[in-house]
């Protein structure tokens, strides 16, 4: 219990401008990732994780420069090696470019050293082809081993973006001790491959349409607004990206504009304005 626990939590009394709530969009660029981290060789599979950069980037791209919105973008250093164009377009746009991993690996099939290893060489490369060292870190798949934590404030990350704890930010505790390290929470509810990925060789396939999905990130914004906290919420650009779904997002921004008073900020924007406010 004790090896990642939630601290105290961090919700300040306003944000920036003094809005009341703030908004986090975050994009997982998994791309190819998903595929090869197993050594995977299949060309269909890697056809669709050649759709986020191709097409869901773009389309996402633009719907963010169009309402003058800055994003995170989670990336494996894979995906930042194949694409590093897109990294700093991305970047040169104002969006962030946070970890994800060195090829969407899961951490607790990894050992301390190796793990380690990856986290750091991954860091390296981010920053060899943004020119920006990352700040923040979401584990790919949002898989947490016992010495993740460890690894991330021995790194001198400002946040990590992969439990679920909490709707506000919260500092993270290794055996109860303060890490320096703040959580930014994710949640399956606000996650779009939660609902639309389909197994092509199992039984999953997506059962909501997106005007259902649509209503629940309204809600979960609504409550946020209610509350003075954070919308947060995770995509996938080969998921959100399709034509039919980025309407979602594209509905879901015109809704959160209707209220005047939100901020959208980075993730990191998001953490370093908890932070400061609360501690």
């Amino acid at each position: 219990m004790n090896r990642a626990r939630a601290g105290r939590s961090l919700r300040p009394a306003s944000w920036p401008g003094g809005a009341k709530c703030a908004v986090a969009l975050s994009f997982d660029s998994d791309h190819d990732t998903f595929e090869l981290r197993d050594g995977g060789k299949s060309i269909s599979a890697l056809s669709q994780g050649h759709f986020g950069p191709r097409q869901g980037i773009p389309r996402i791209r633009r719907l963010l420069e169009n309402n003058g919105i800055p994003a995170t973008f989670f990336v494996p250093a894979i995906s930042a090696l194949h694409y590093p164009d897109e990294q700093g377009a991305l970047v040169a746009e104002g969006h962030e470019i946070g970890l994800h991993g060195w090829i969407h690996e899961r951490n607790t099939l990894l050992d301390e050293t190796t793990e380690r290893d990856l986290q750091y060489r991954a860091a390296d490369t981010l920053e060899q082809i943004t020119g920006i060292r990352p700040v923040g870190i979401r584990t790919p798949s949002w898989d947490f081993s016992e010495n993740t934590l460890k690894i991330t404030a021995e790194m001198g990350l400002l946040y990590d973006s992969s439990l679920m704890a909490d709707v506000d930010c919260y500092e993270l505790l290794l055996h109860g001790e303060p890490t320096g390290v703040i959580e930014l929470p994710v949640e399956w509810i606000r996650d779009d491959a939660a609902y639309l990925v389909m197994d092509r060789w199992g039984g999953l396939r997506p059962q909501i349409a997106p005007h259902d999905i649509l209503q629940i990130f309204i809600k979960e914004f609504d409550a946020a607004y209610e509350e003075g906290g954070i919308f947060q919420l995770t995509m996938h650009p080969d998921i959100i990206g399709h034509r039919s779904r980025i309407w979602i997002l594209k509905e879901l921004i015109a809704h959160i504009r209707d209220r005047r008073d939100v901020w959208f900020g980075t993730h990191a924007d998001v953490v370093r304005h908890a932070k400061s406010a609360c501690m």
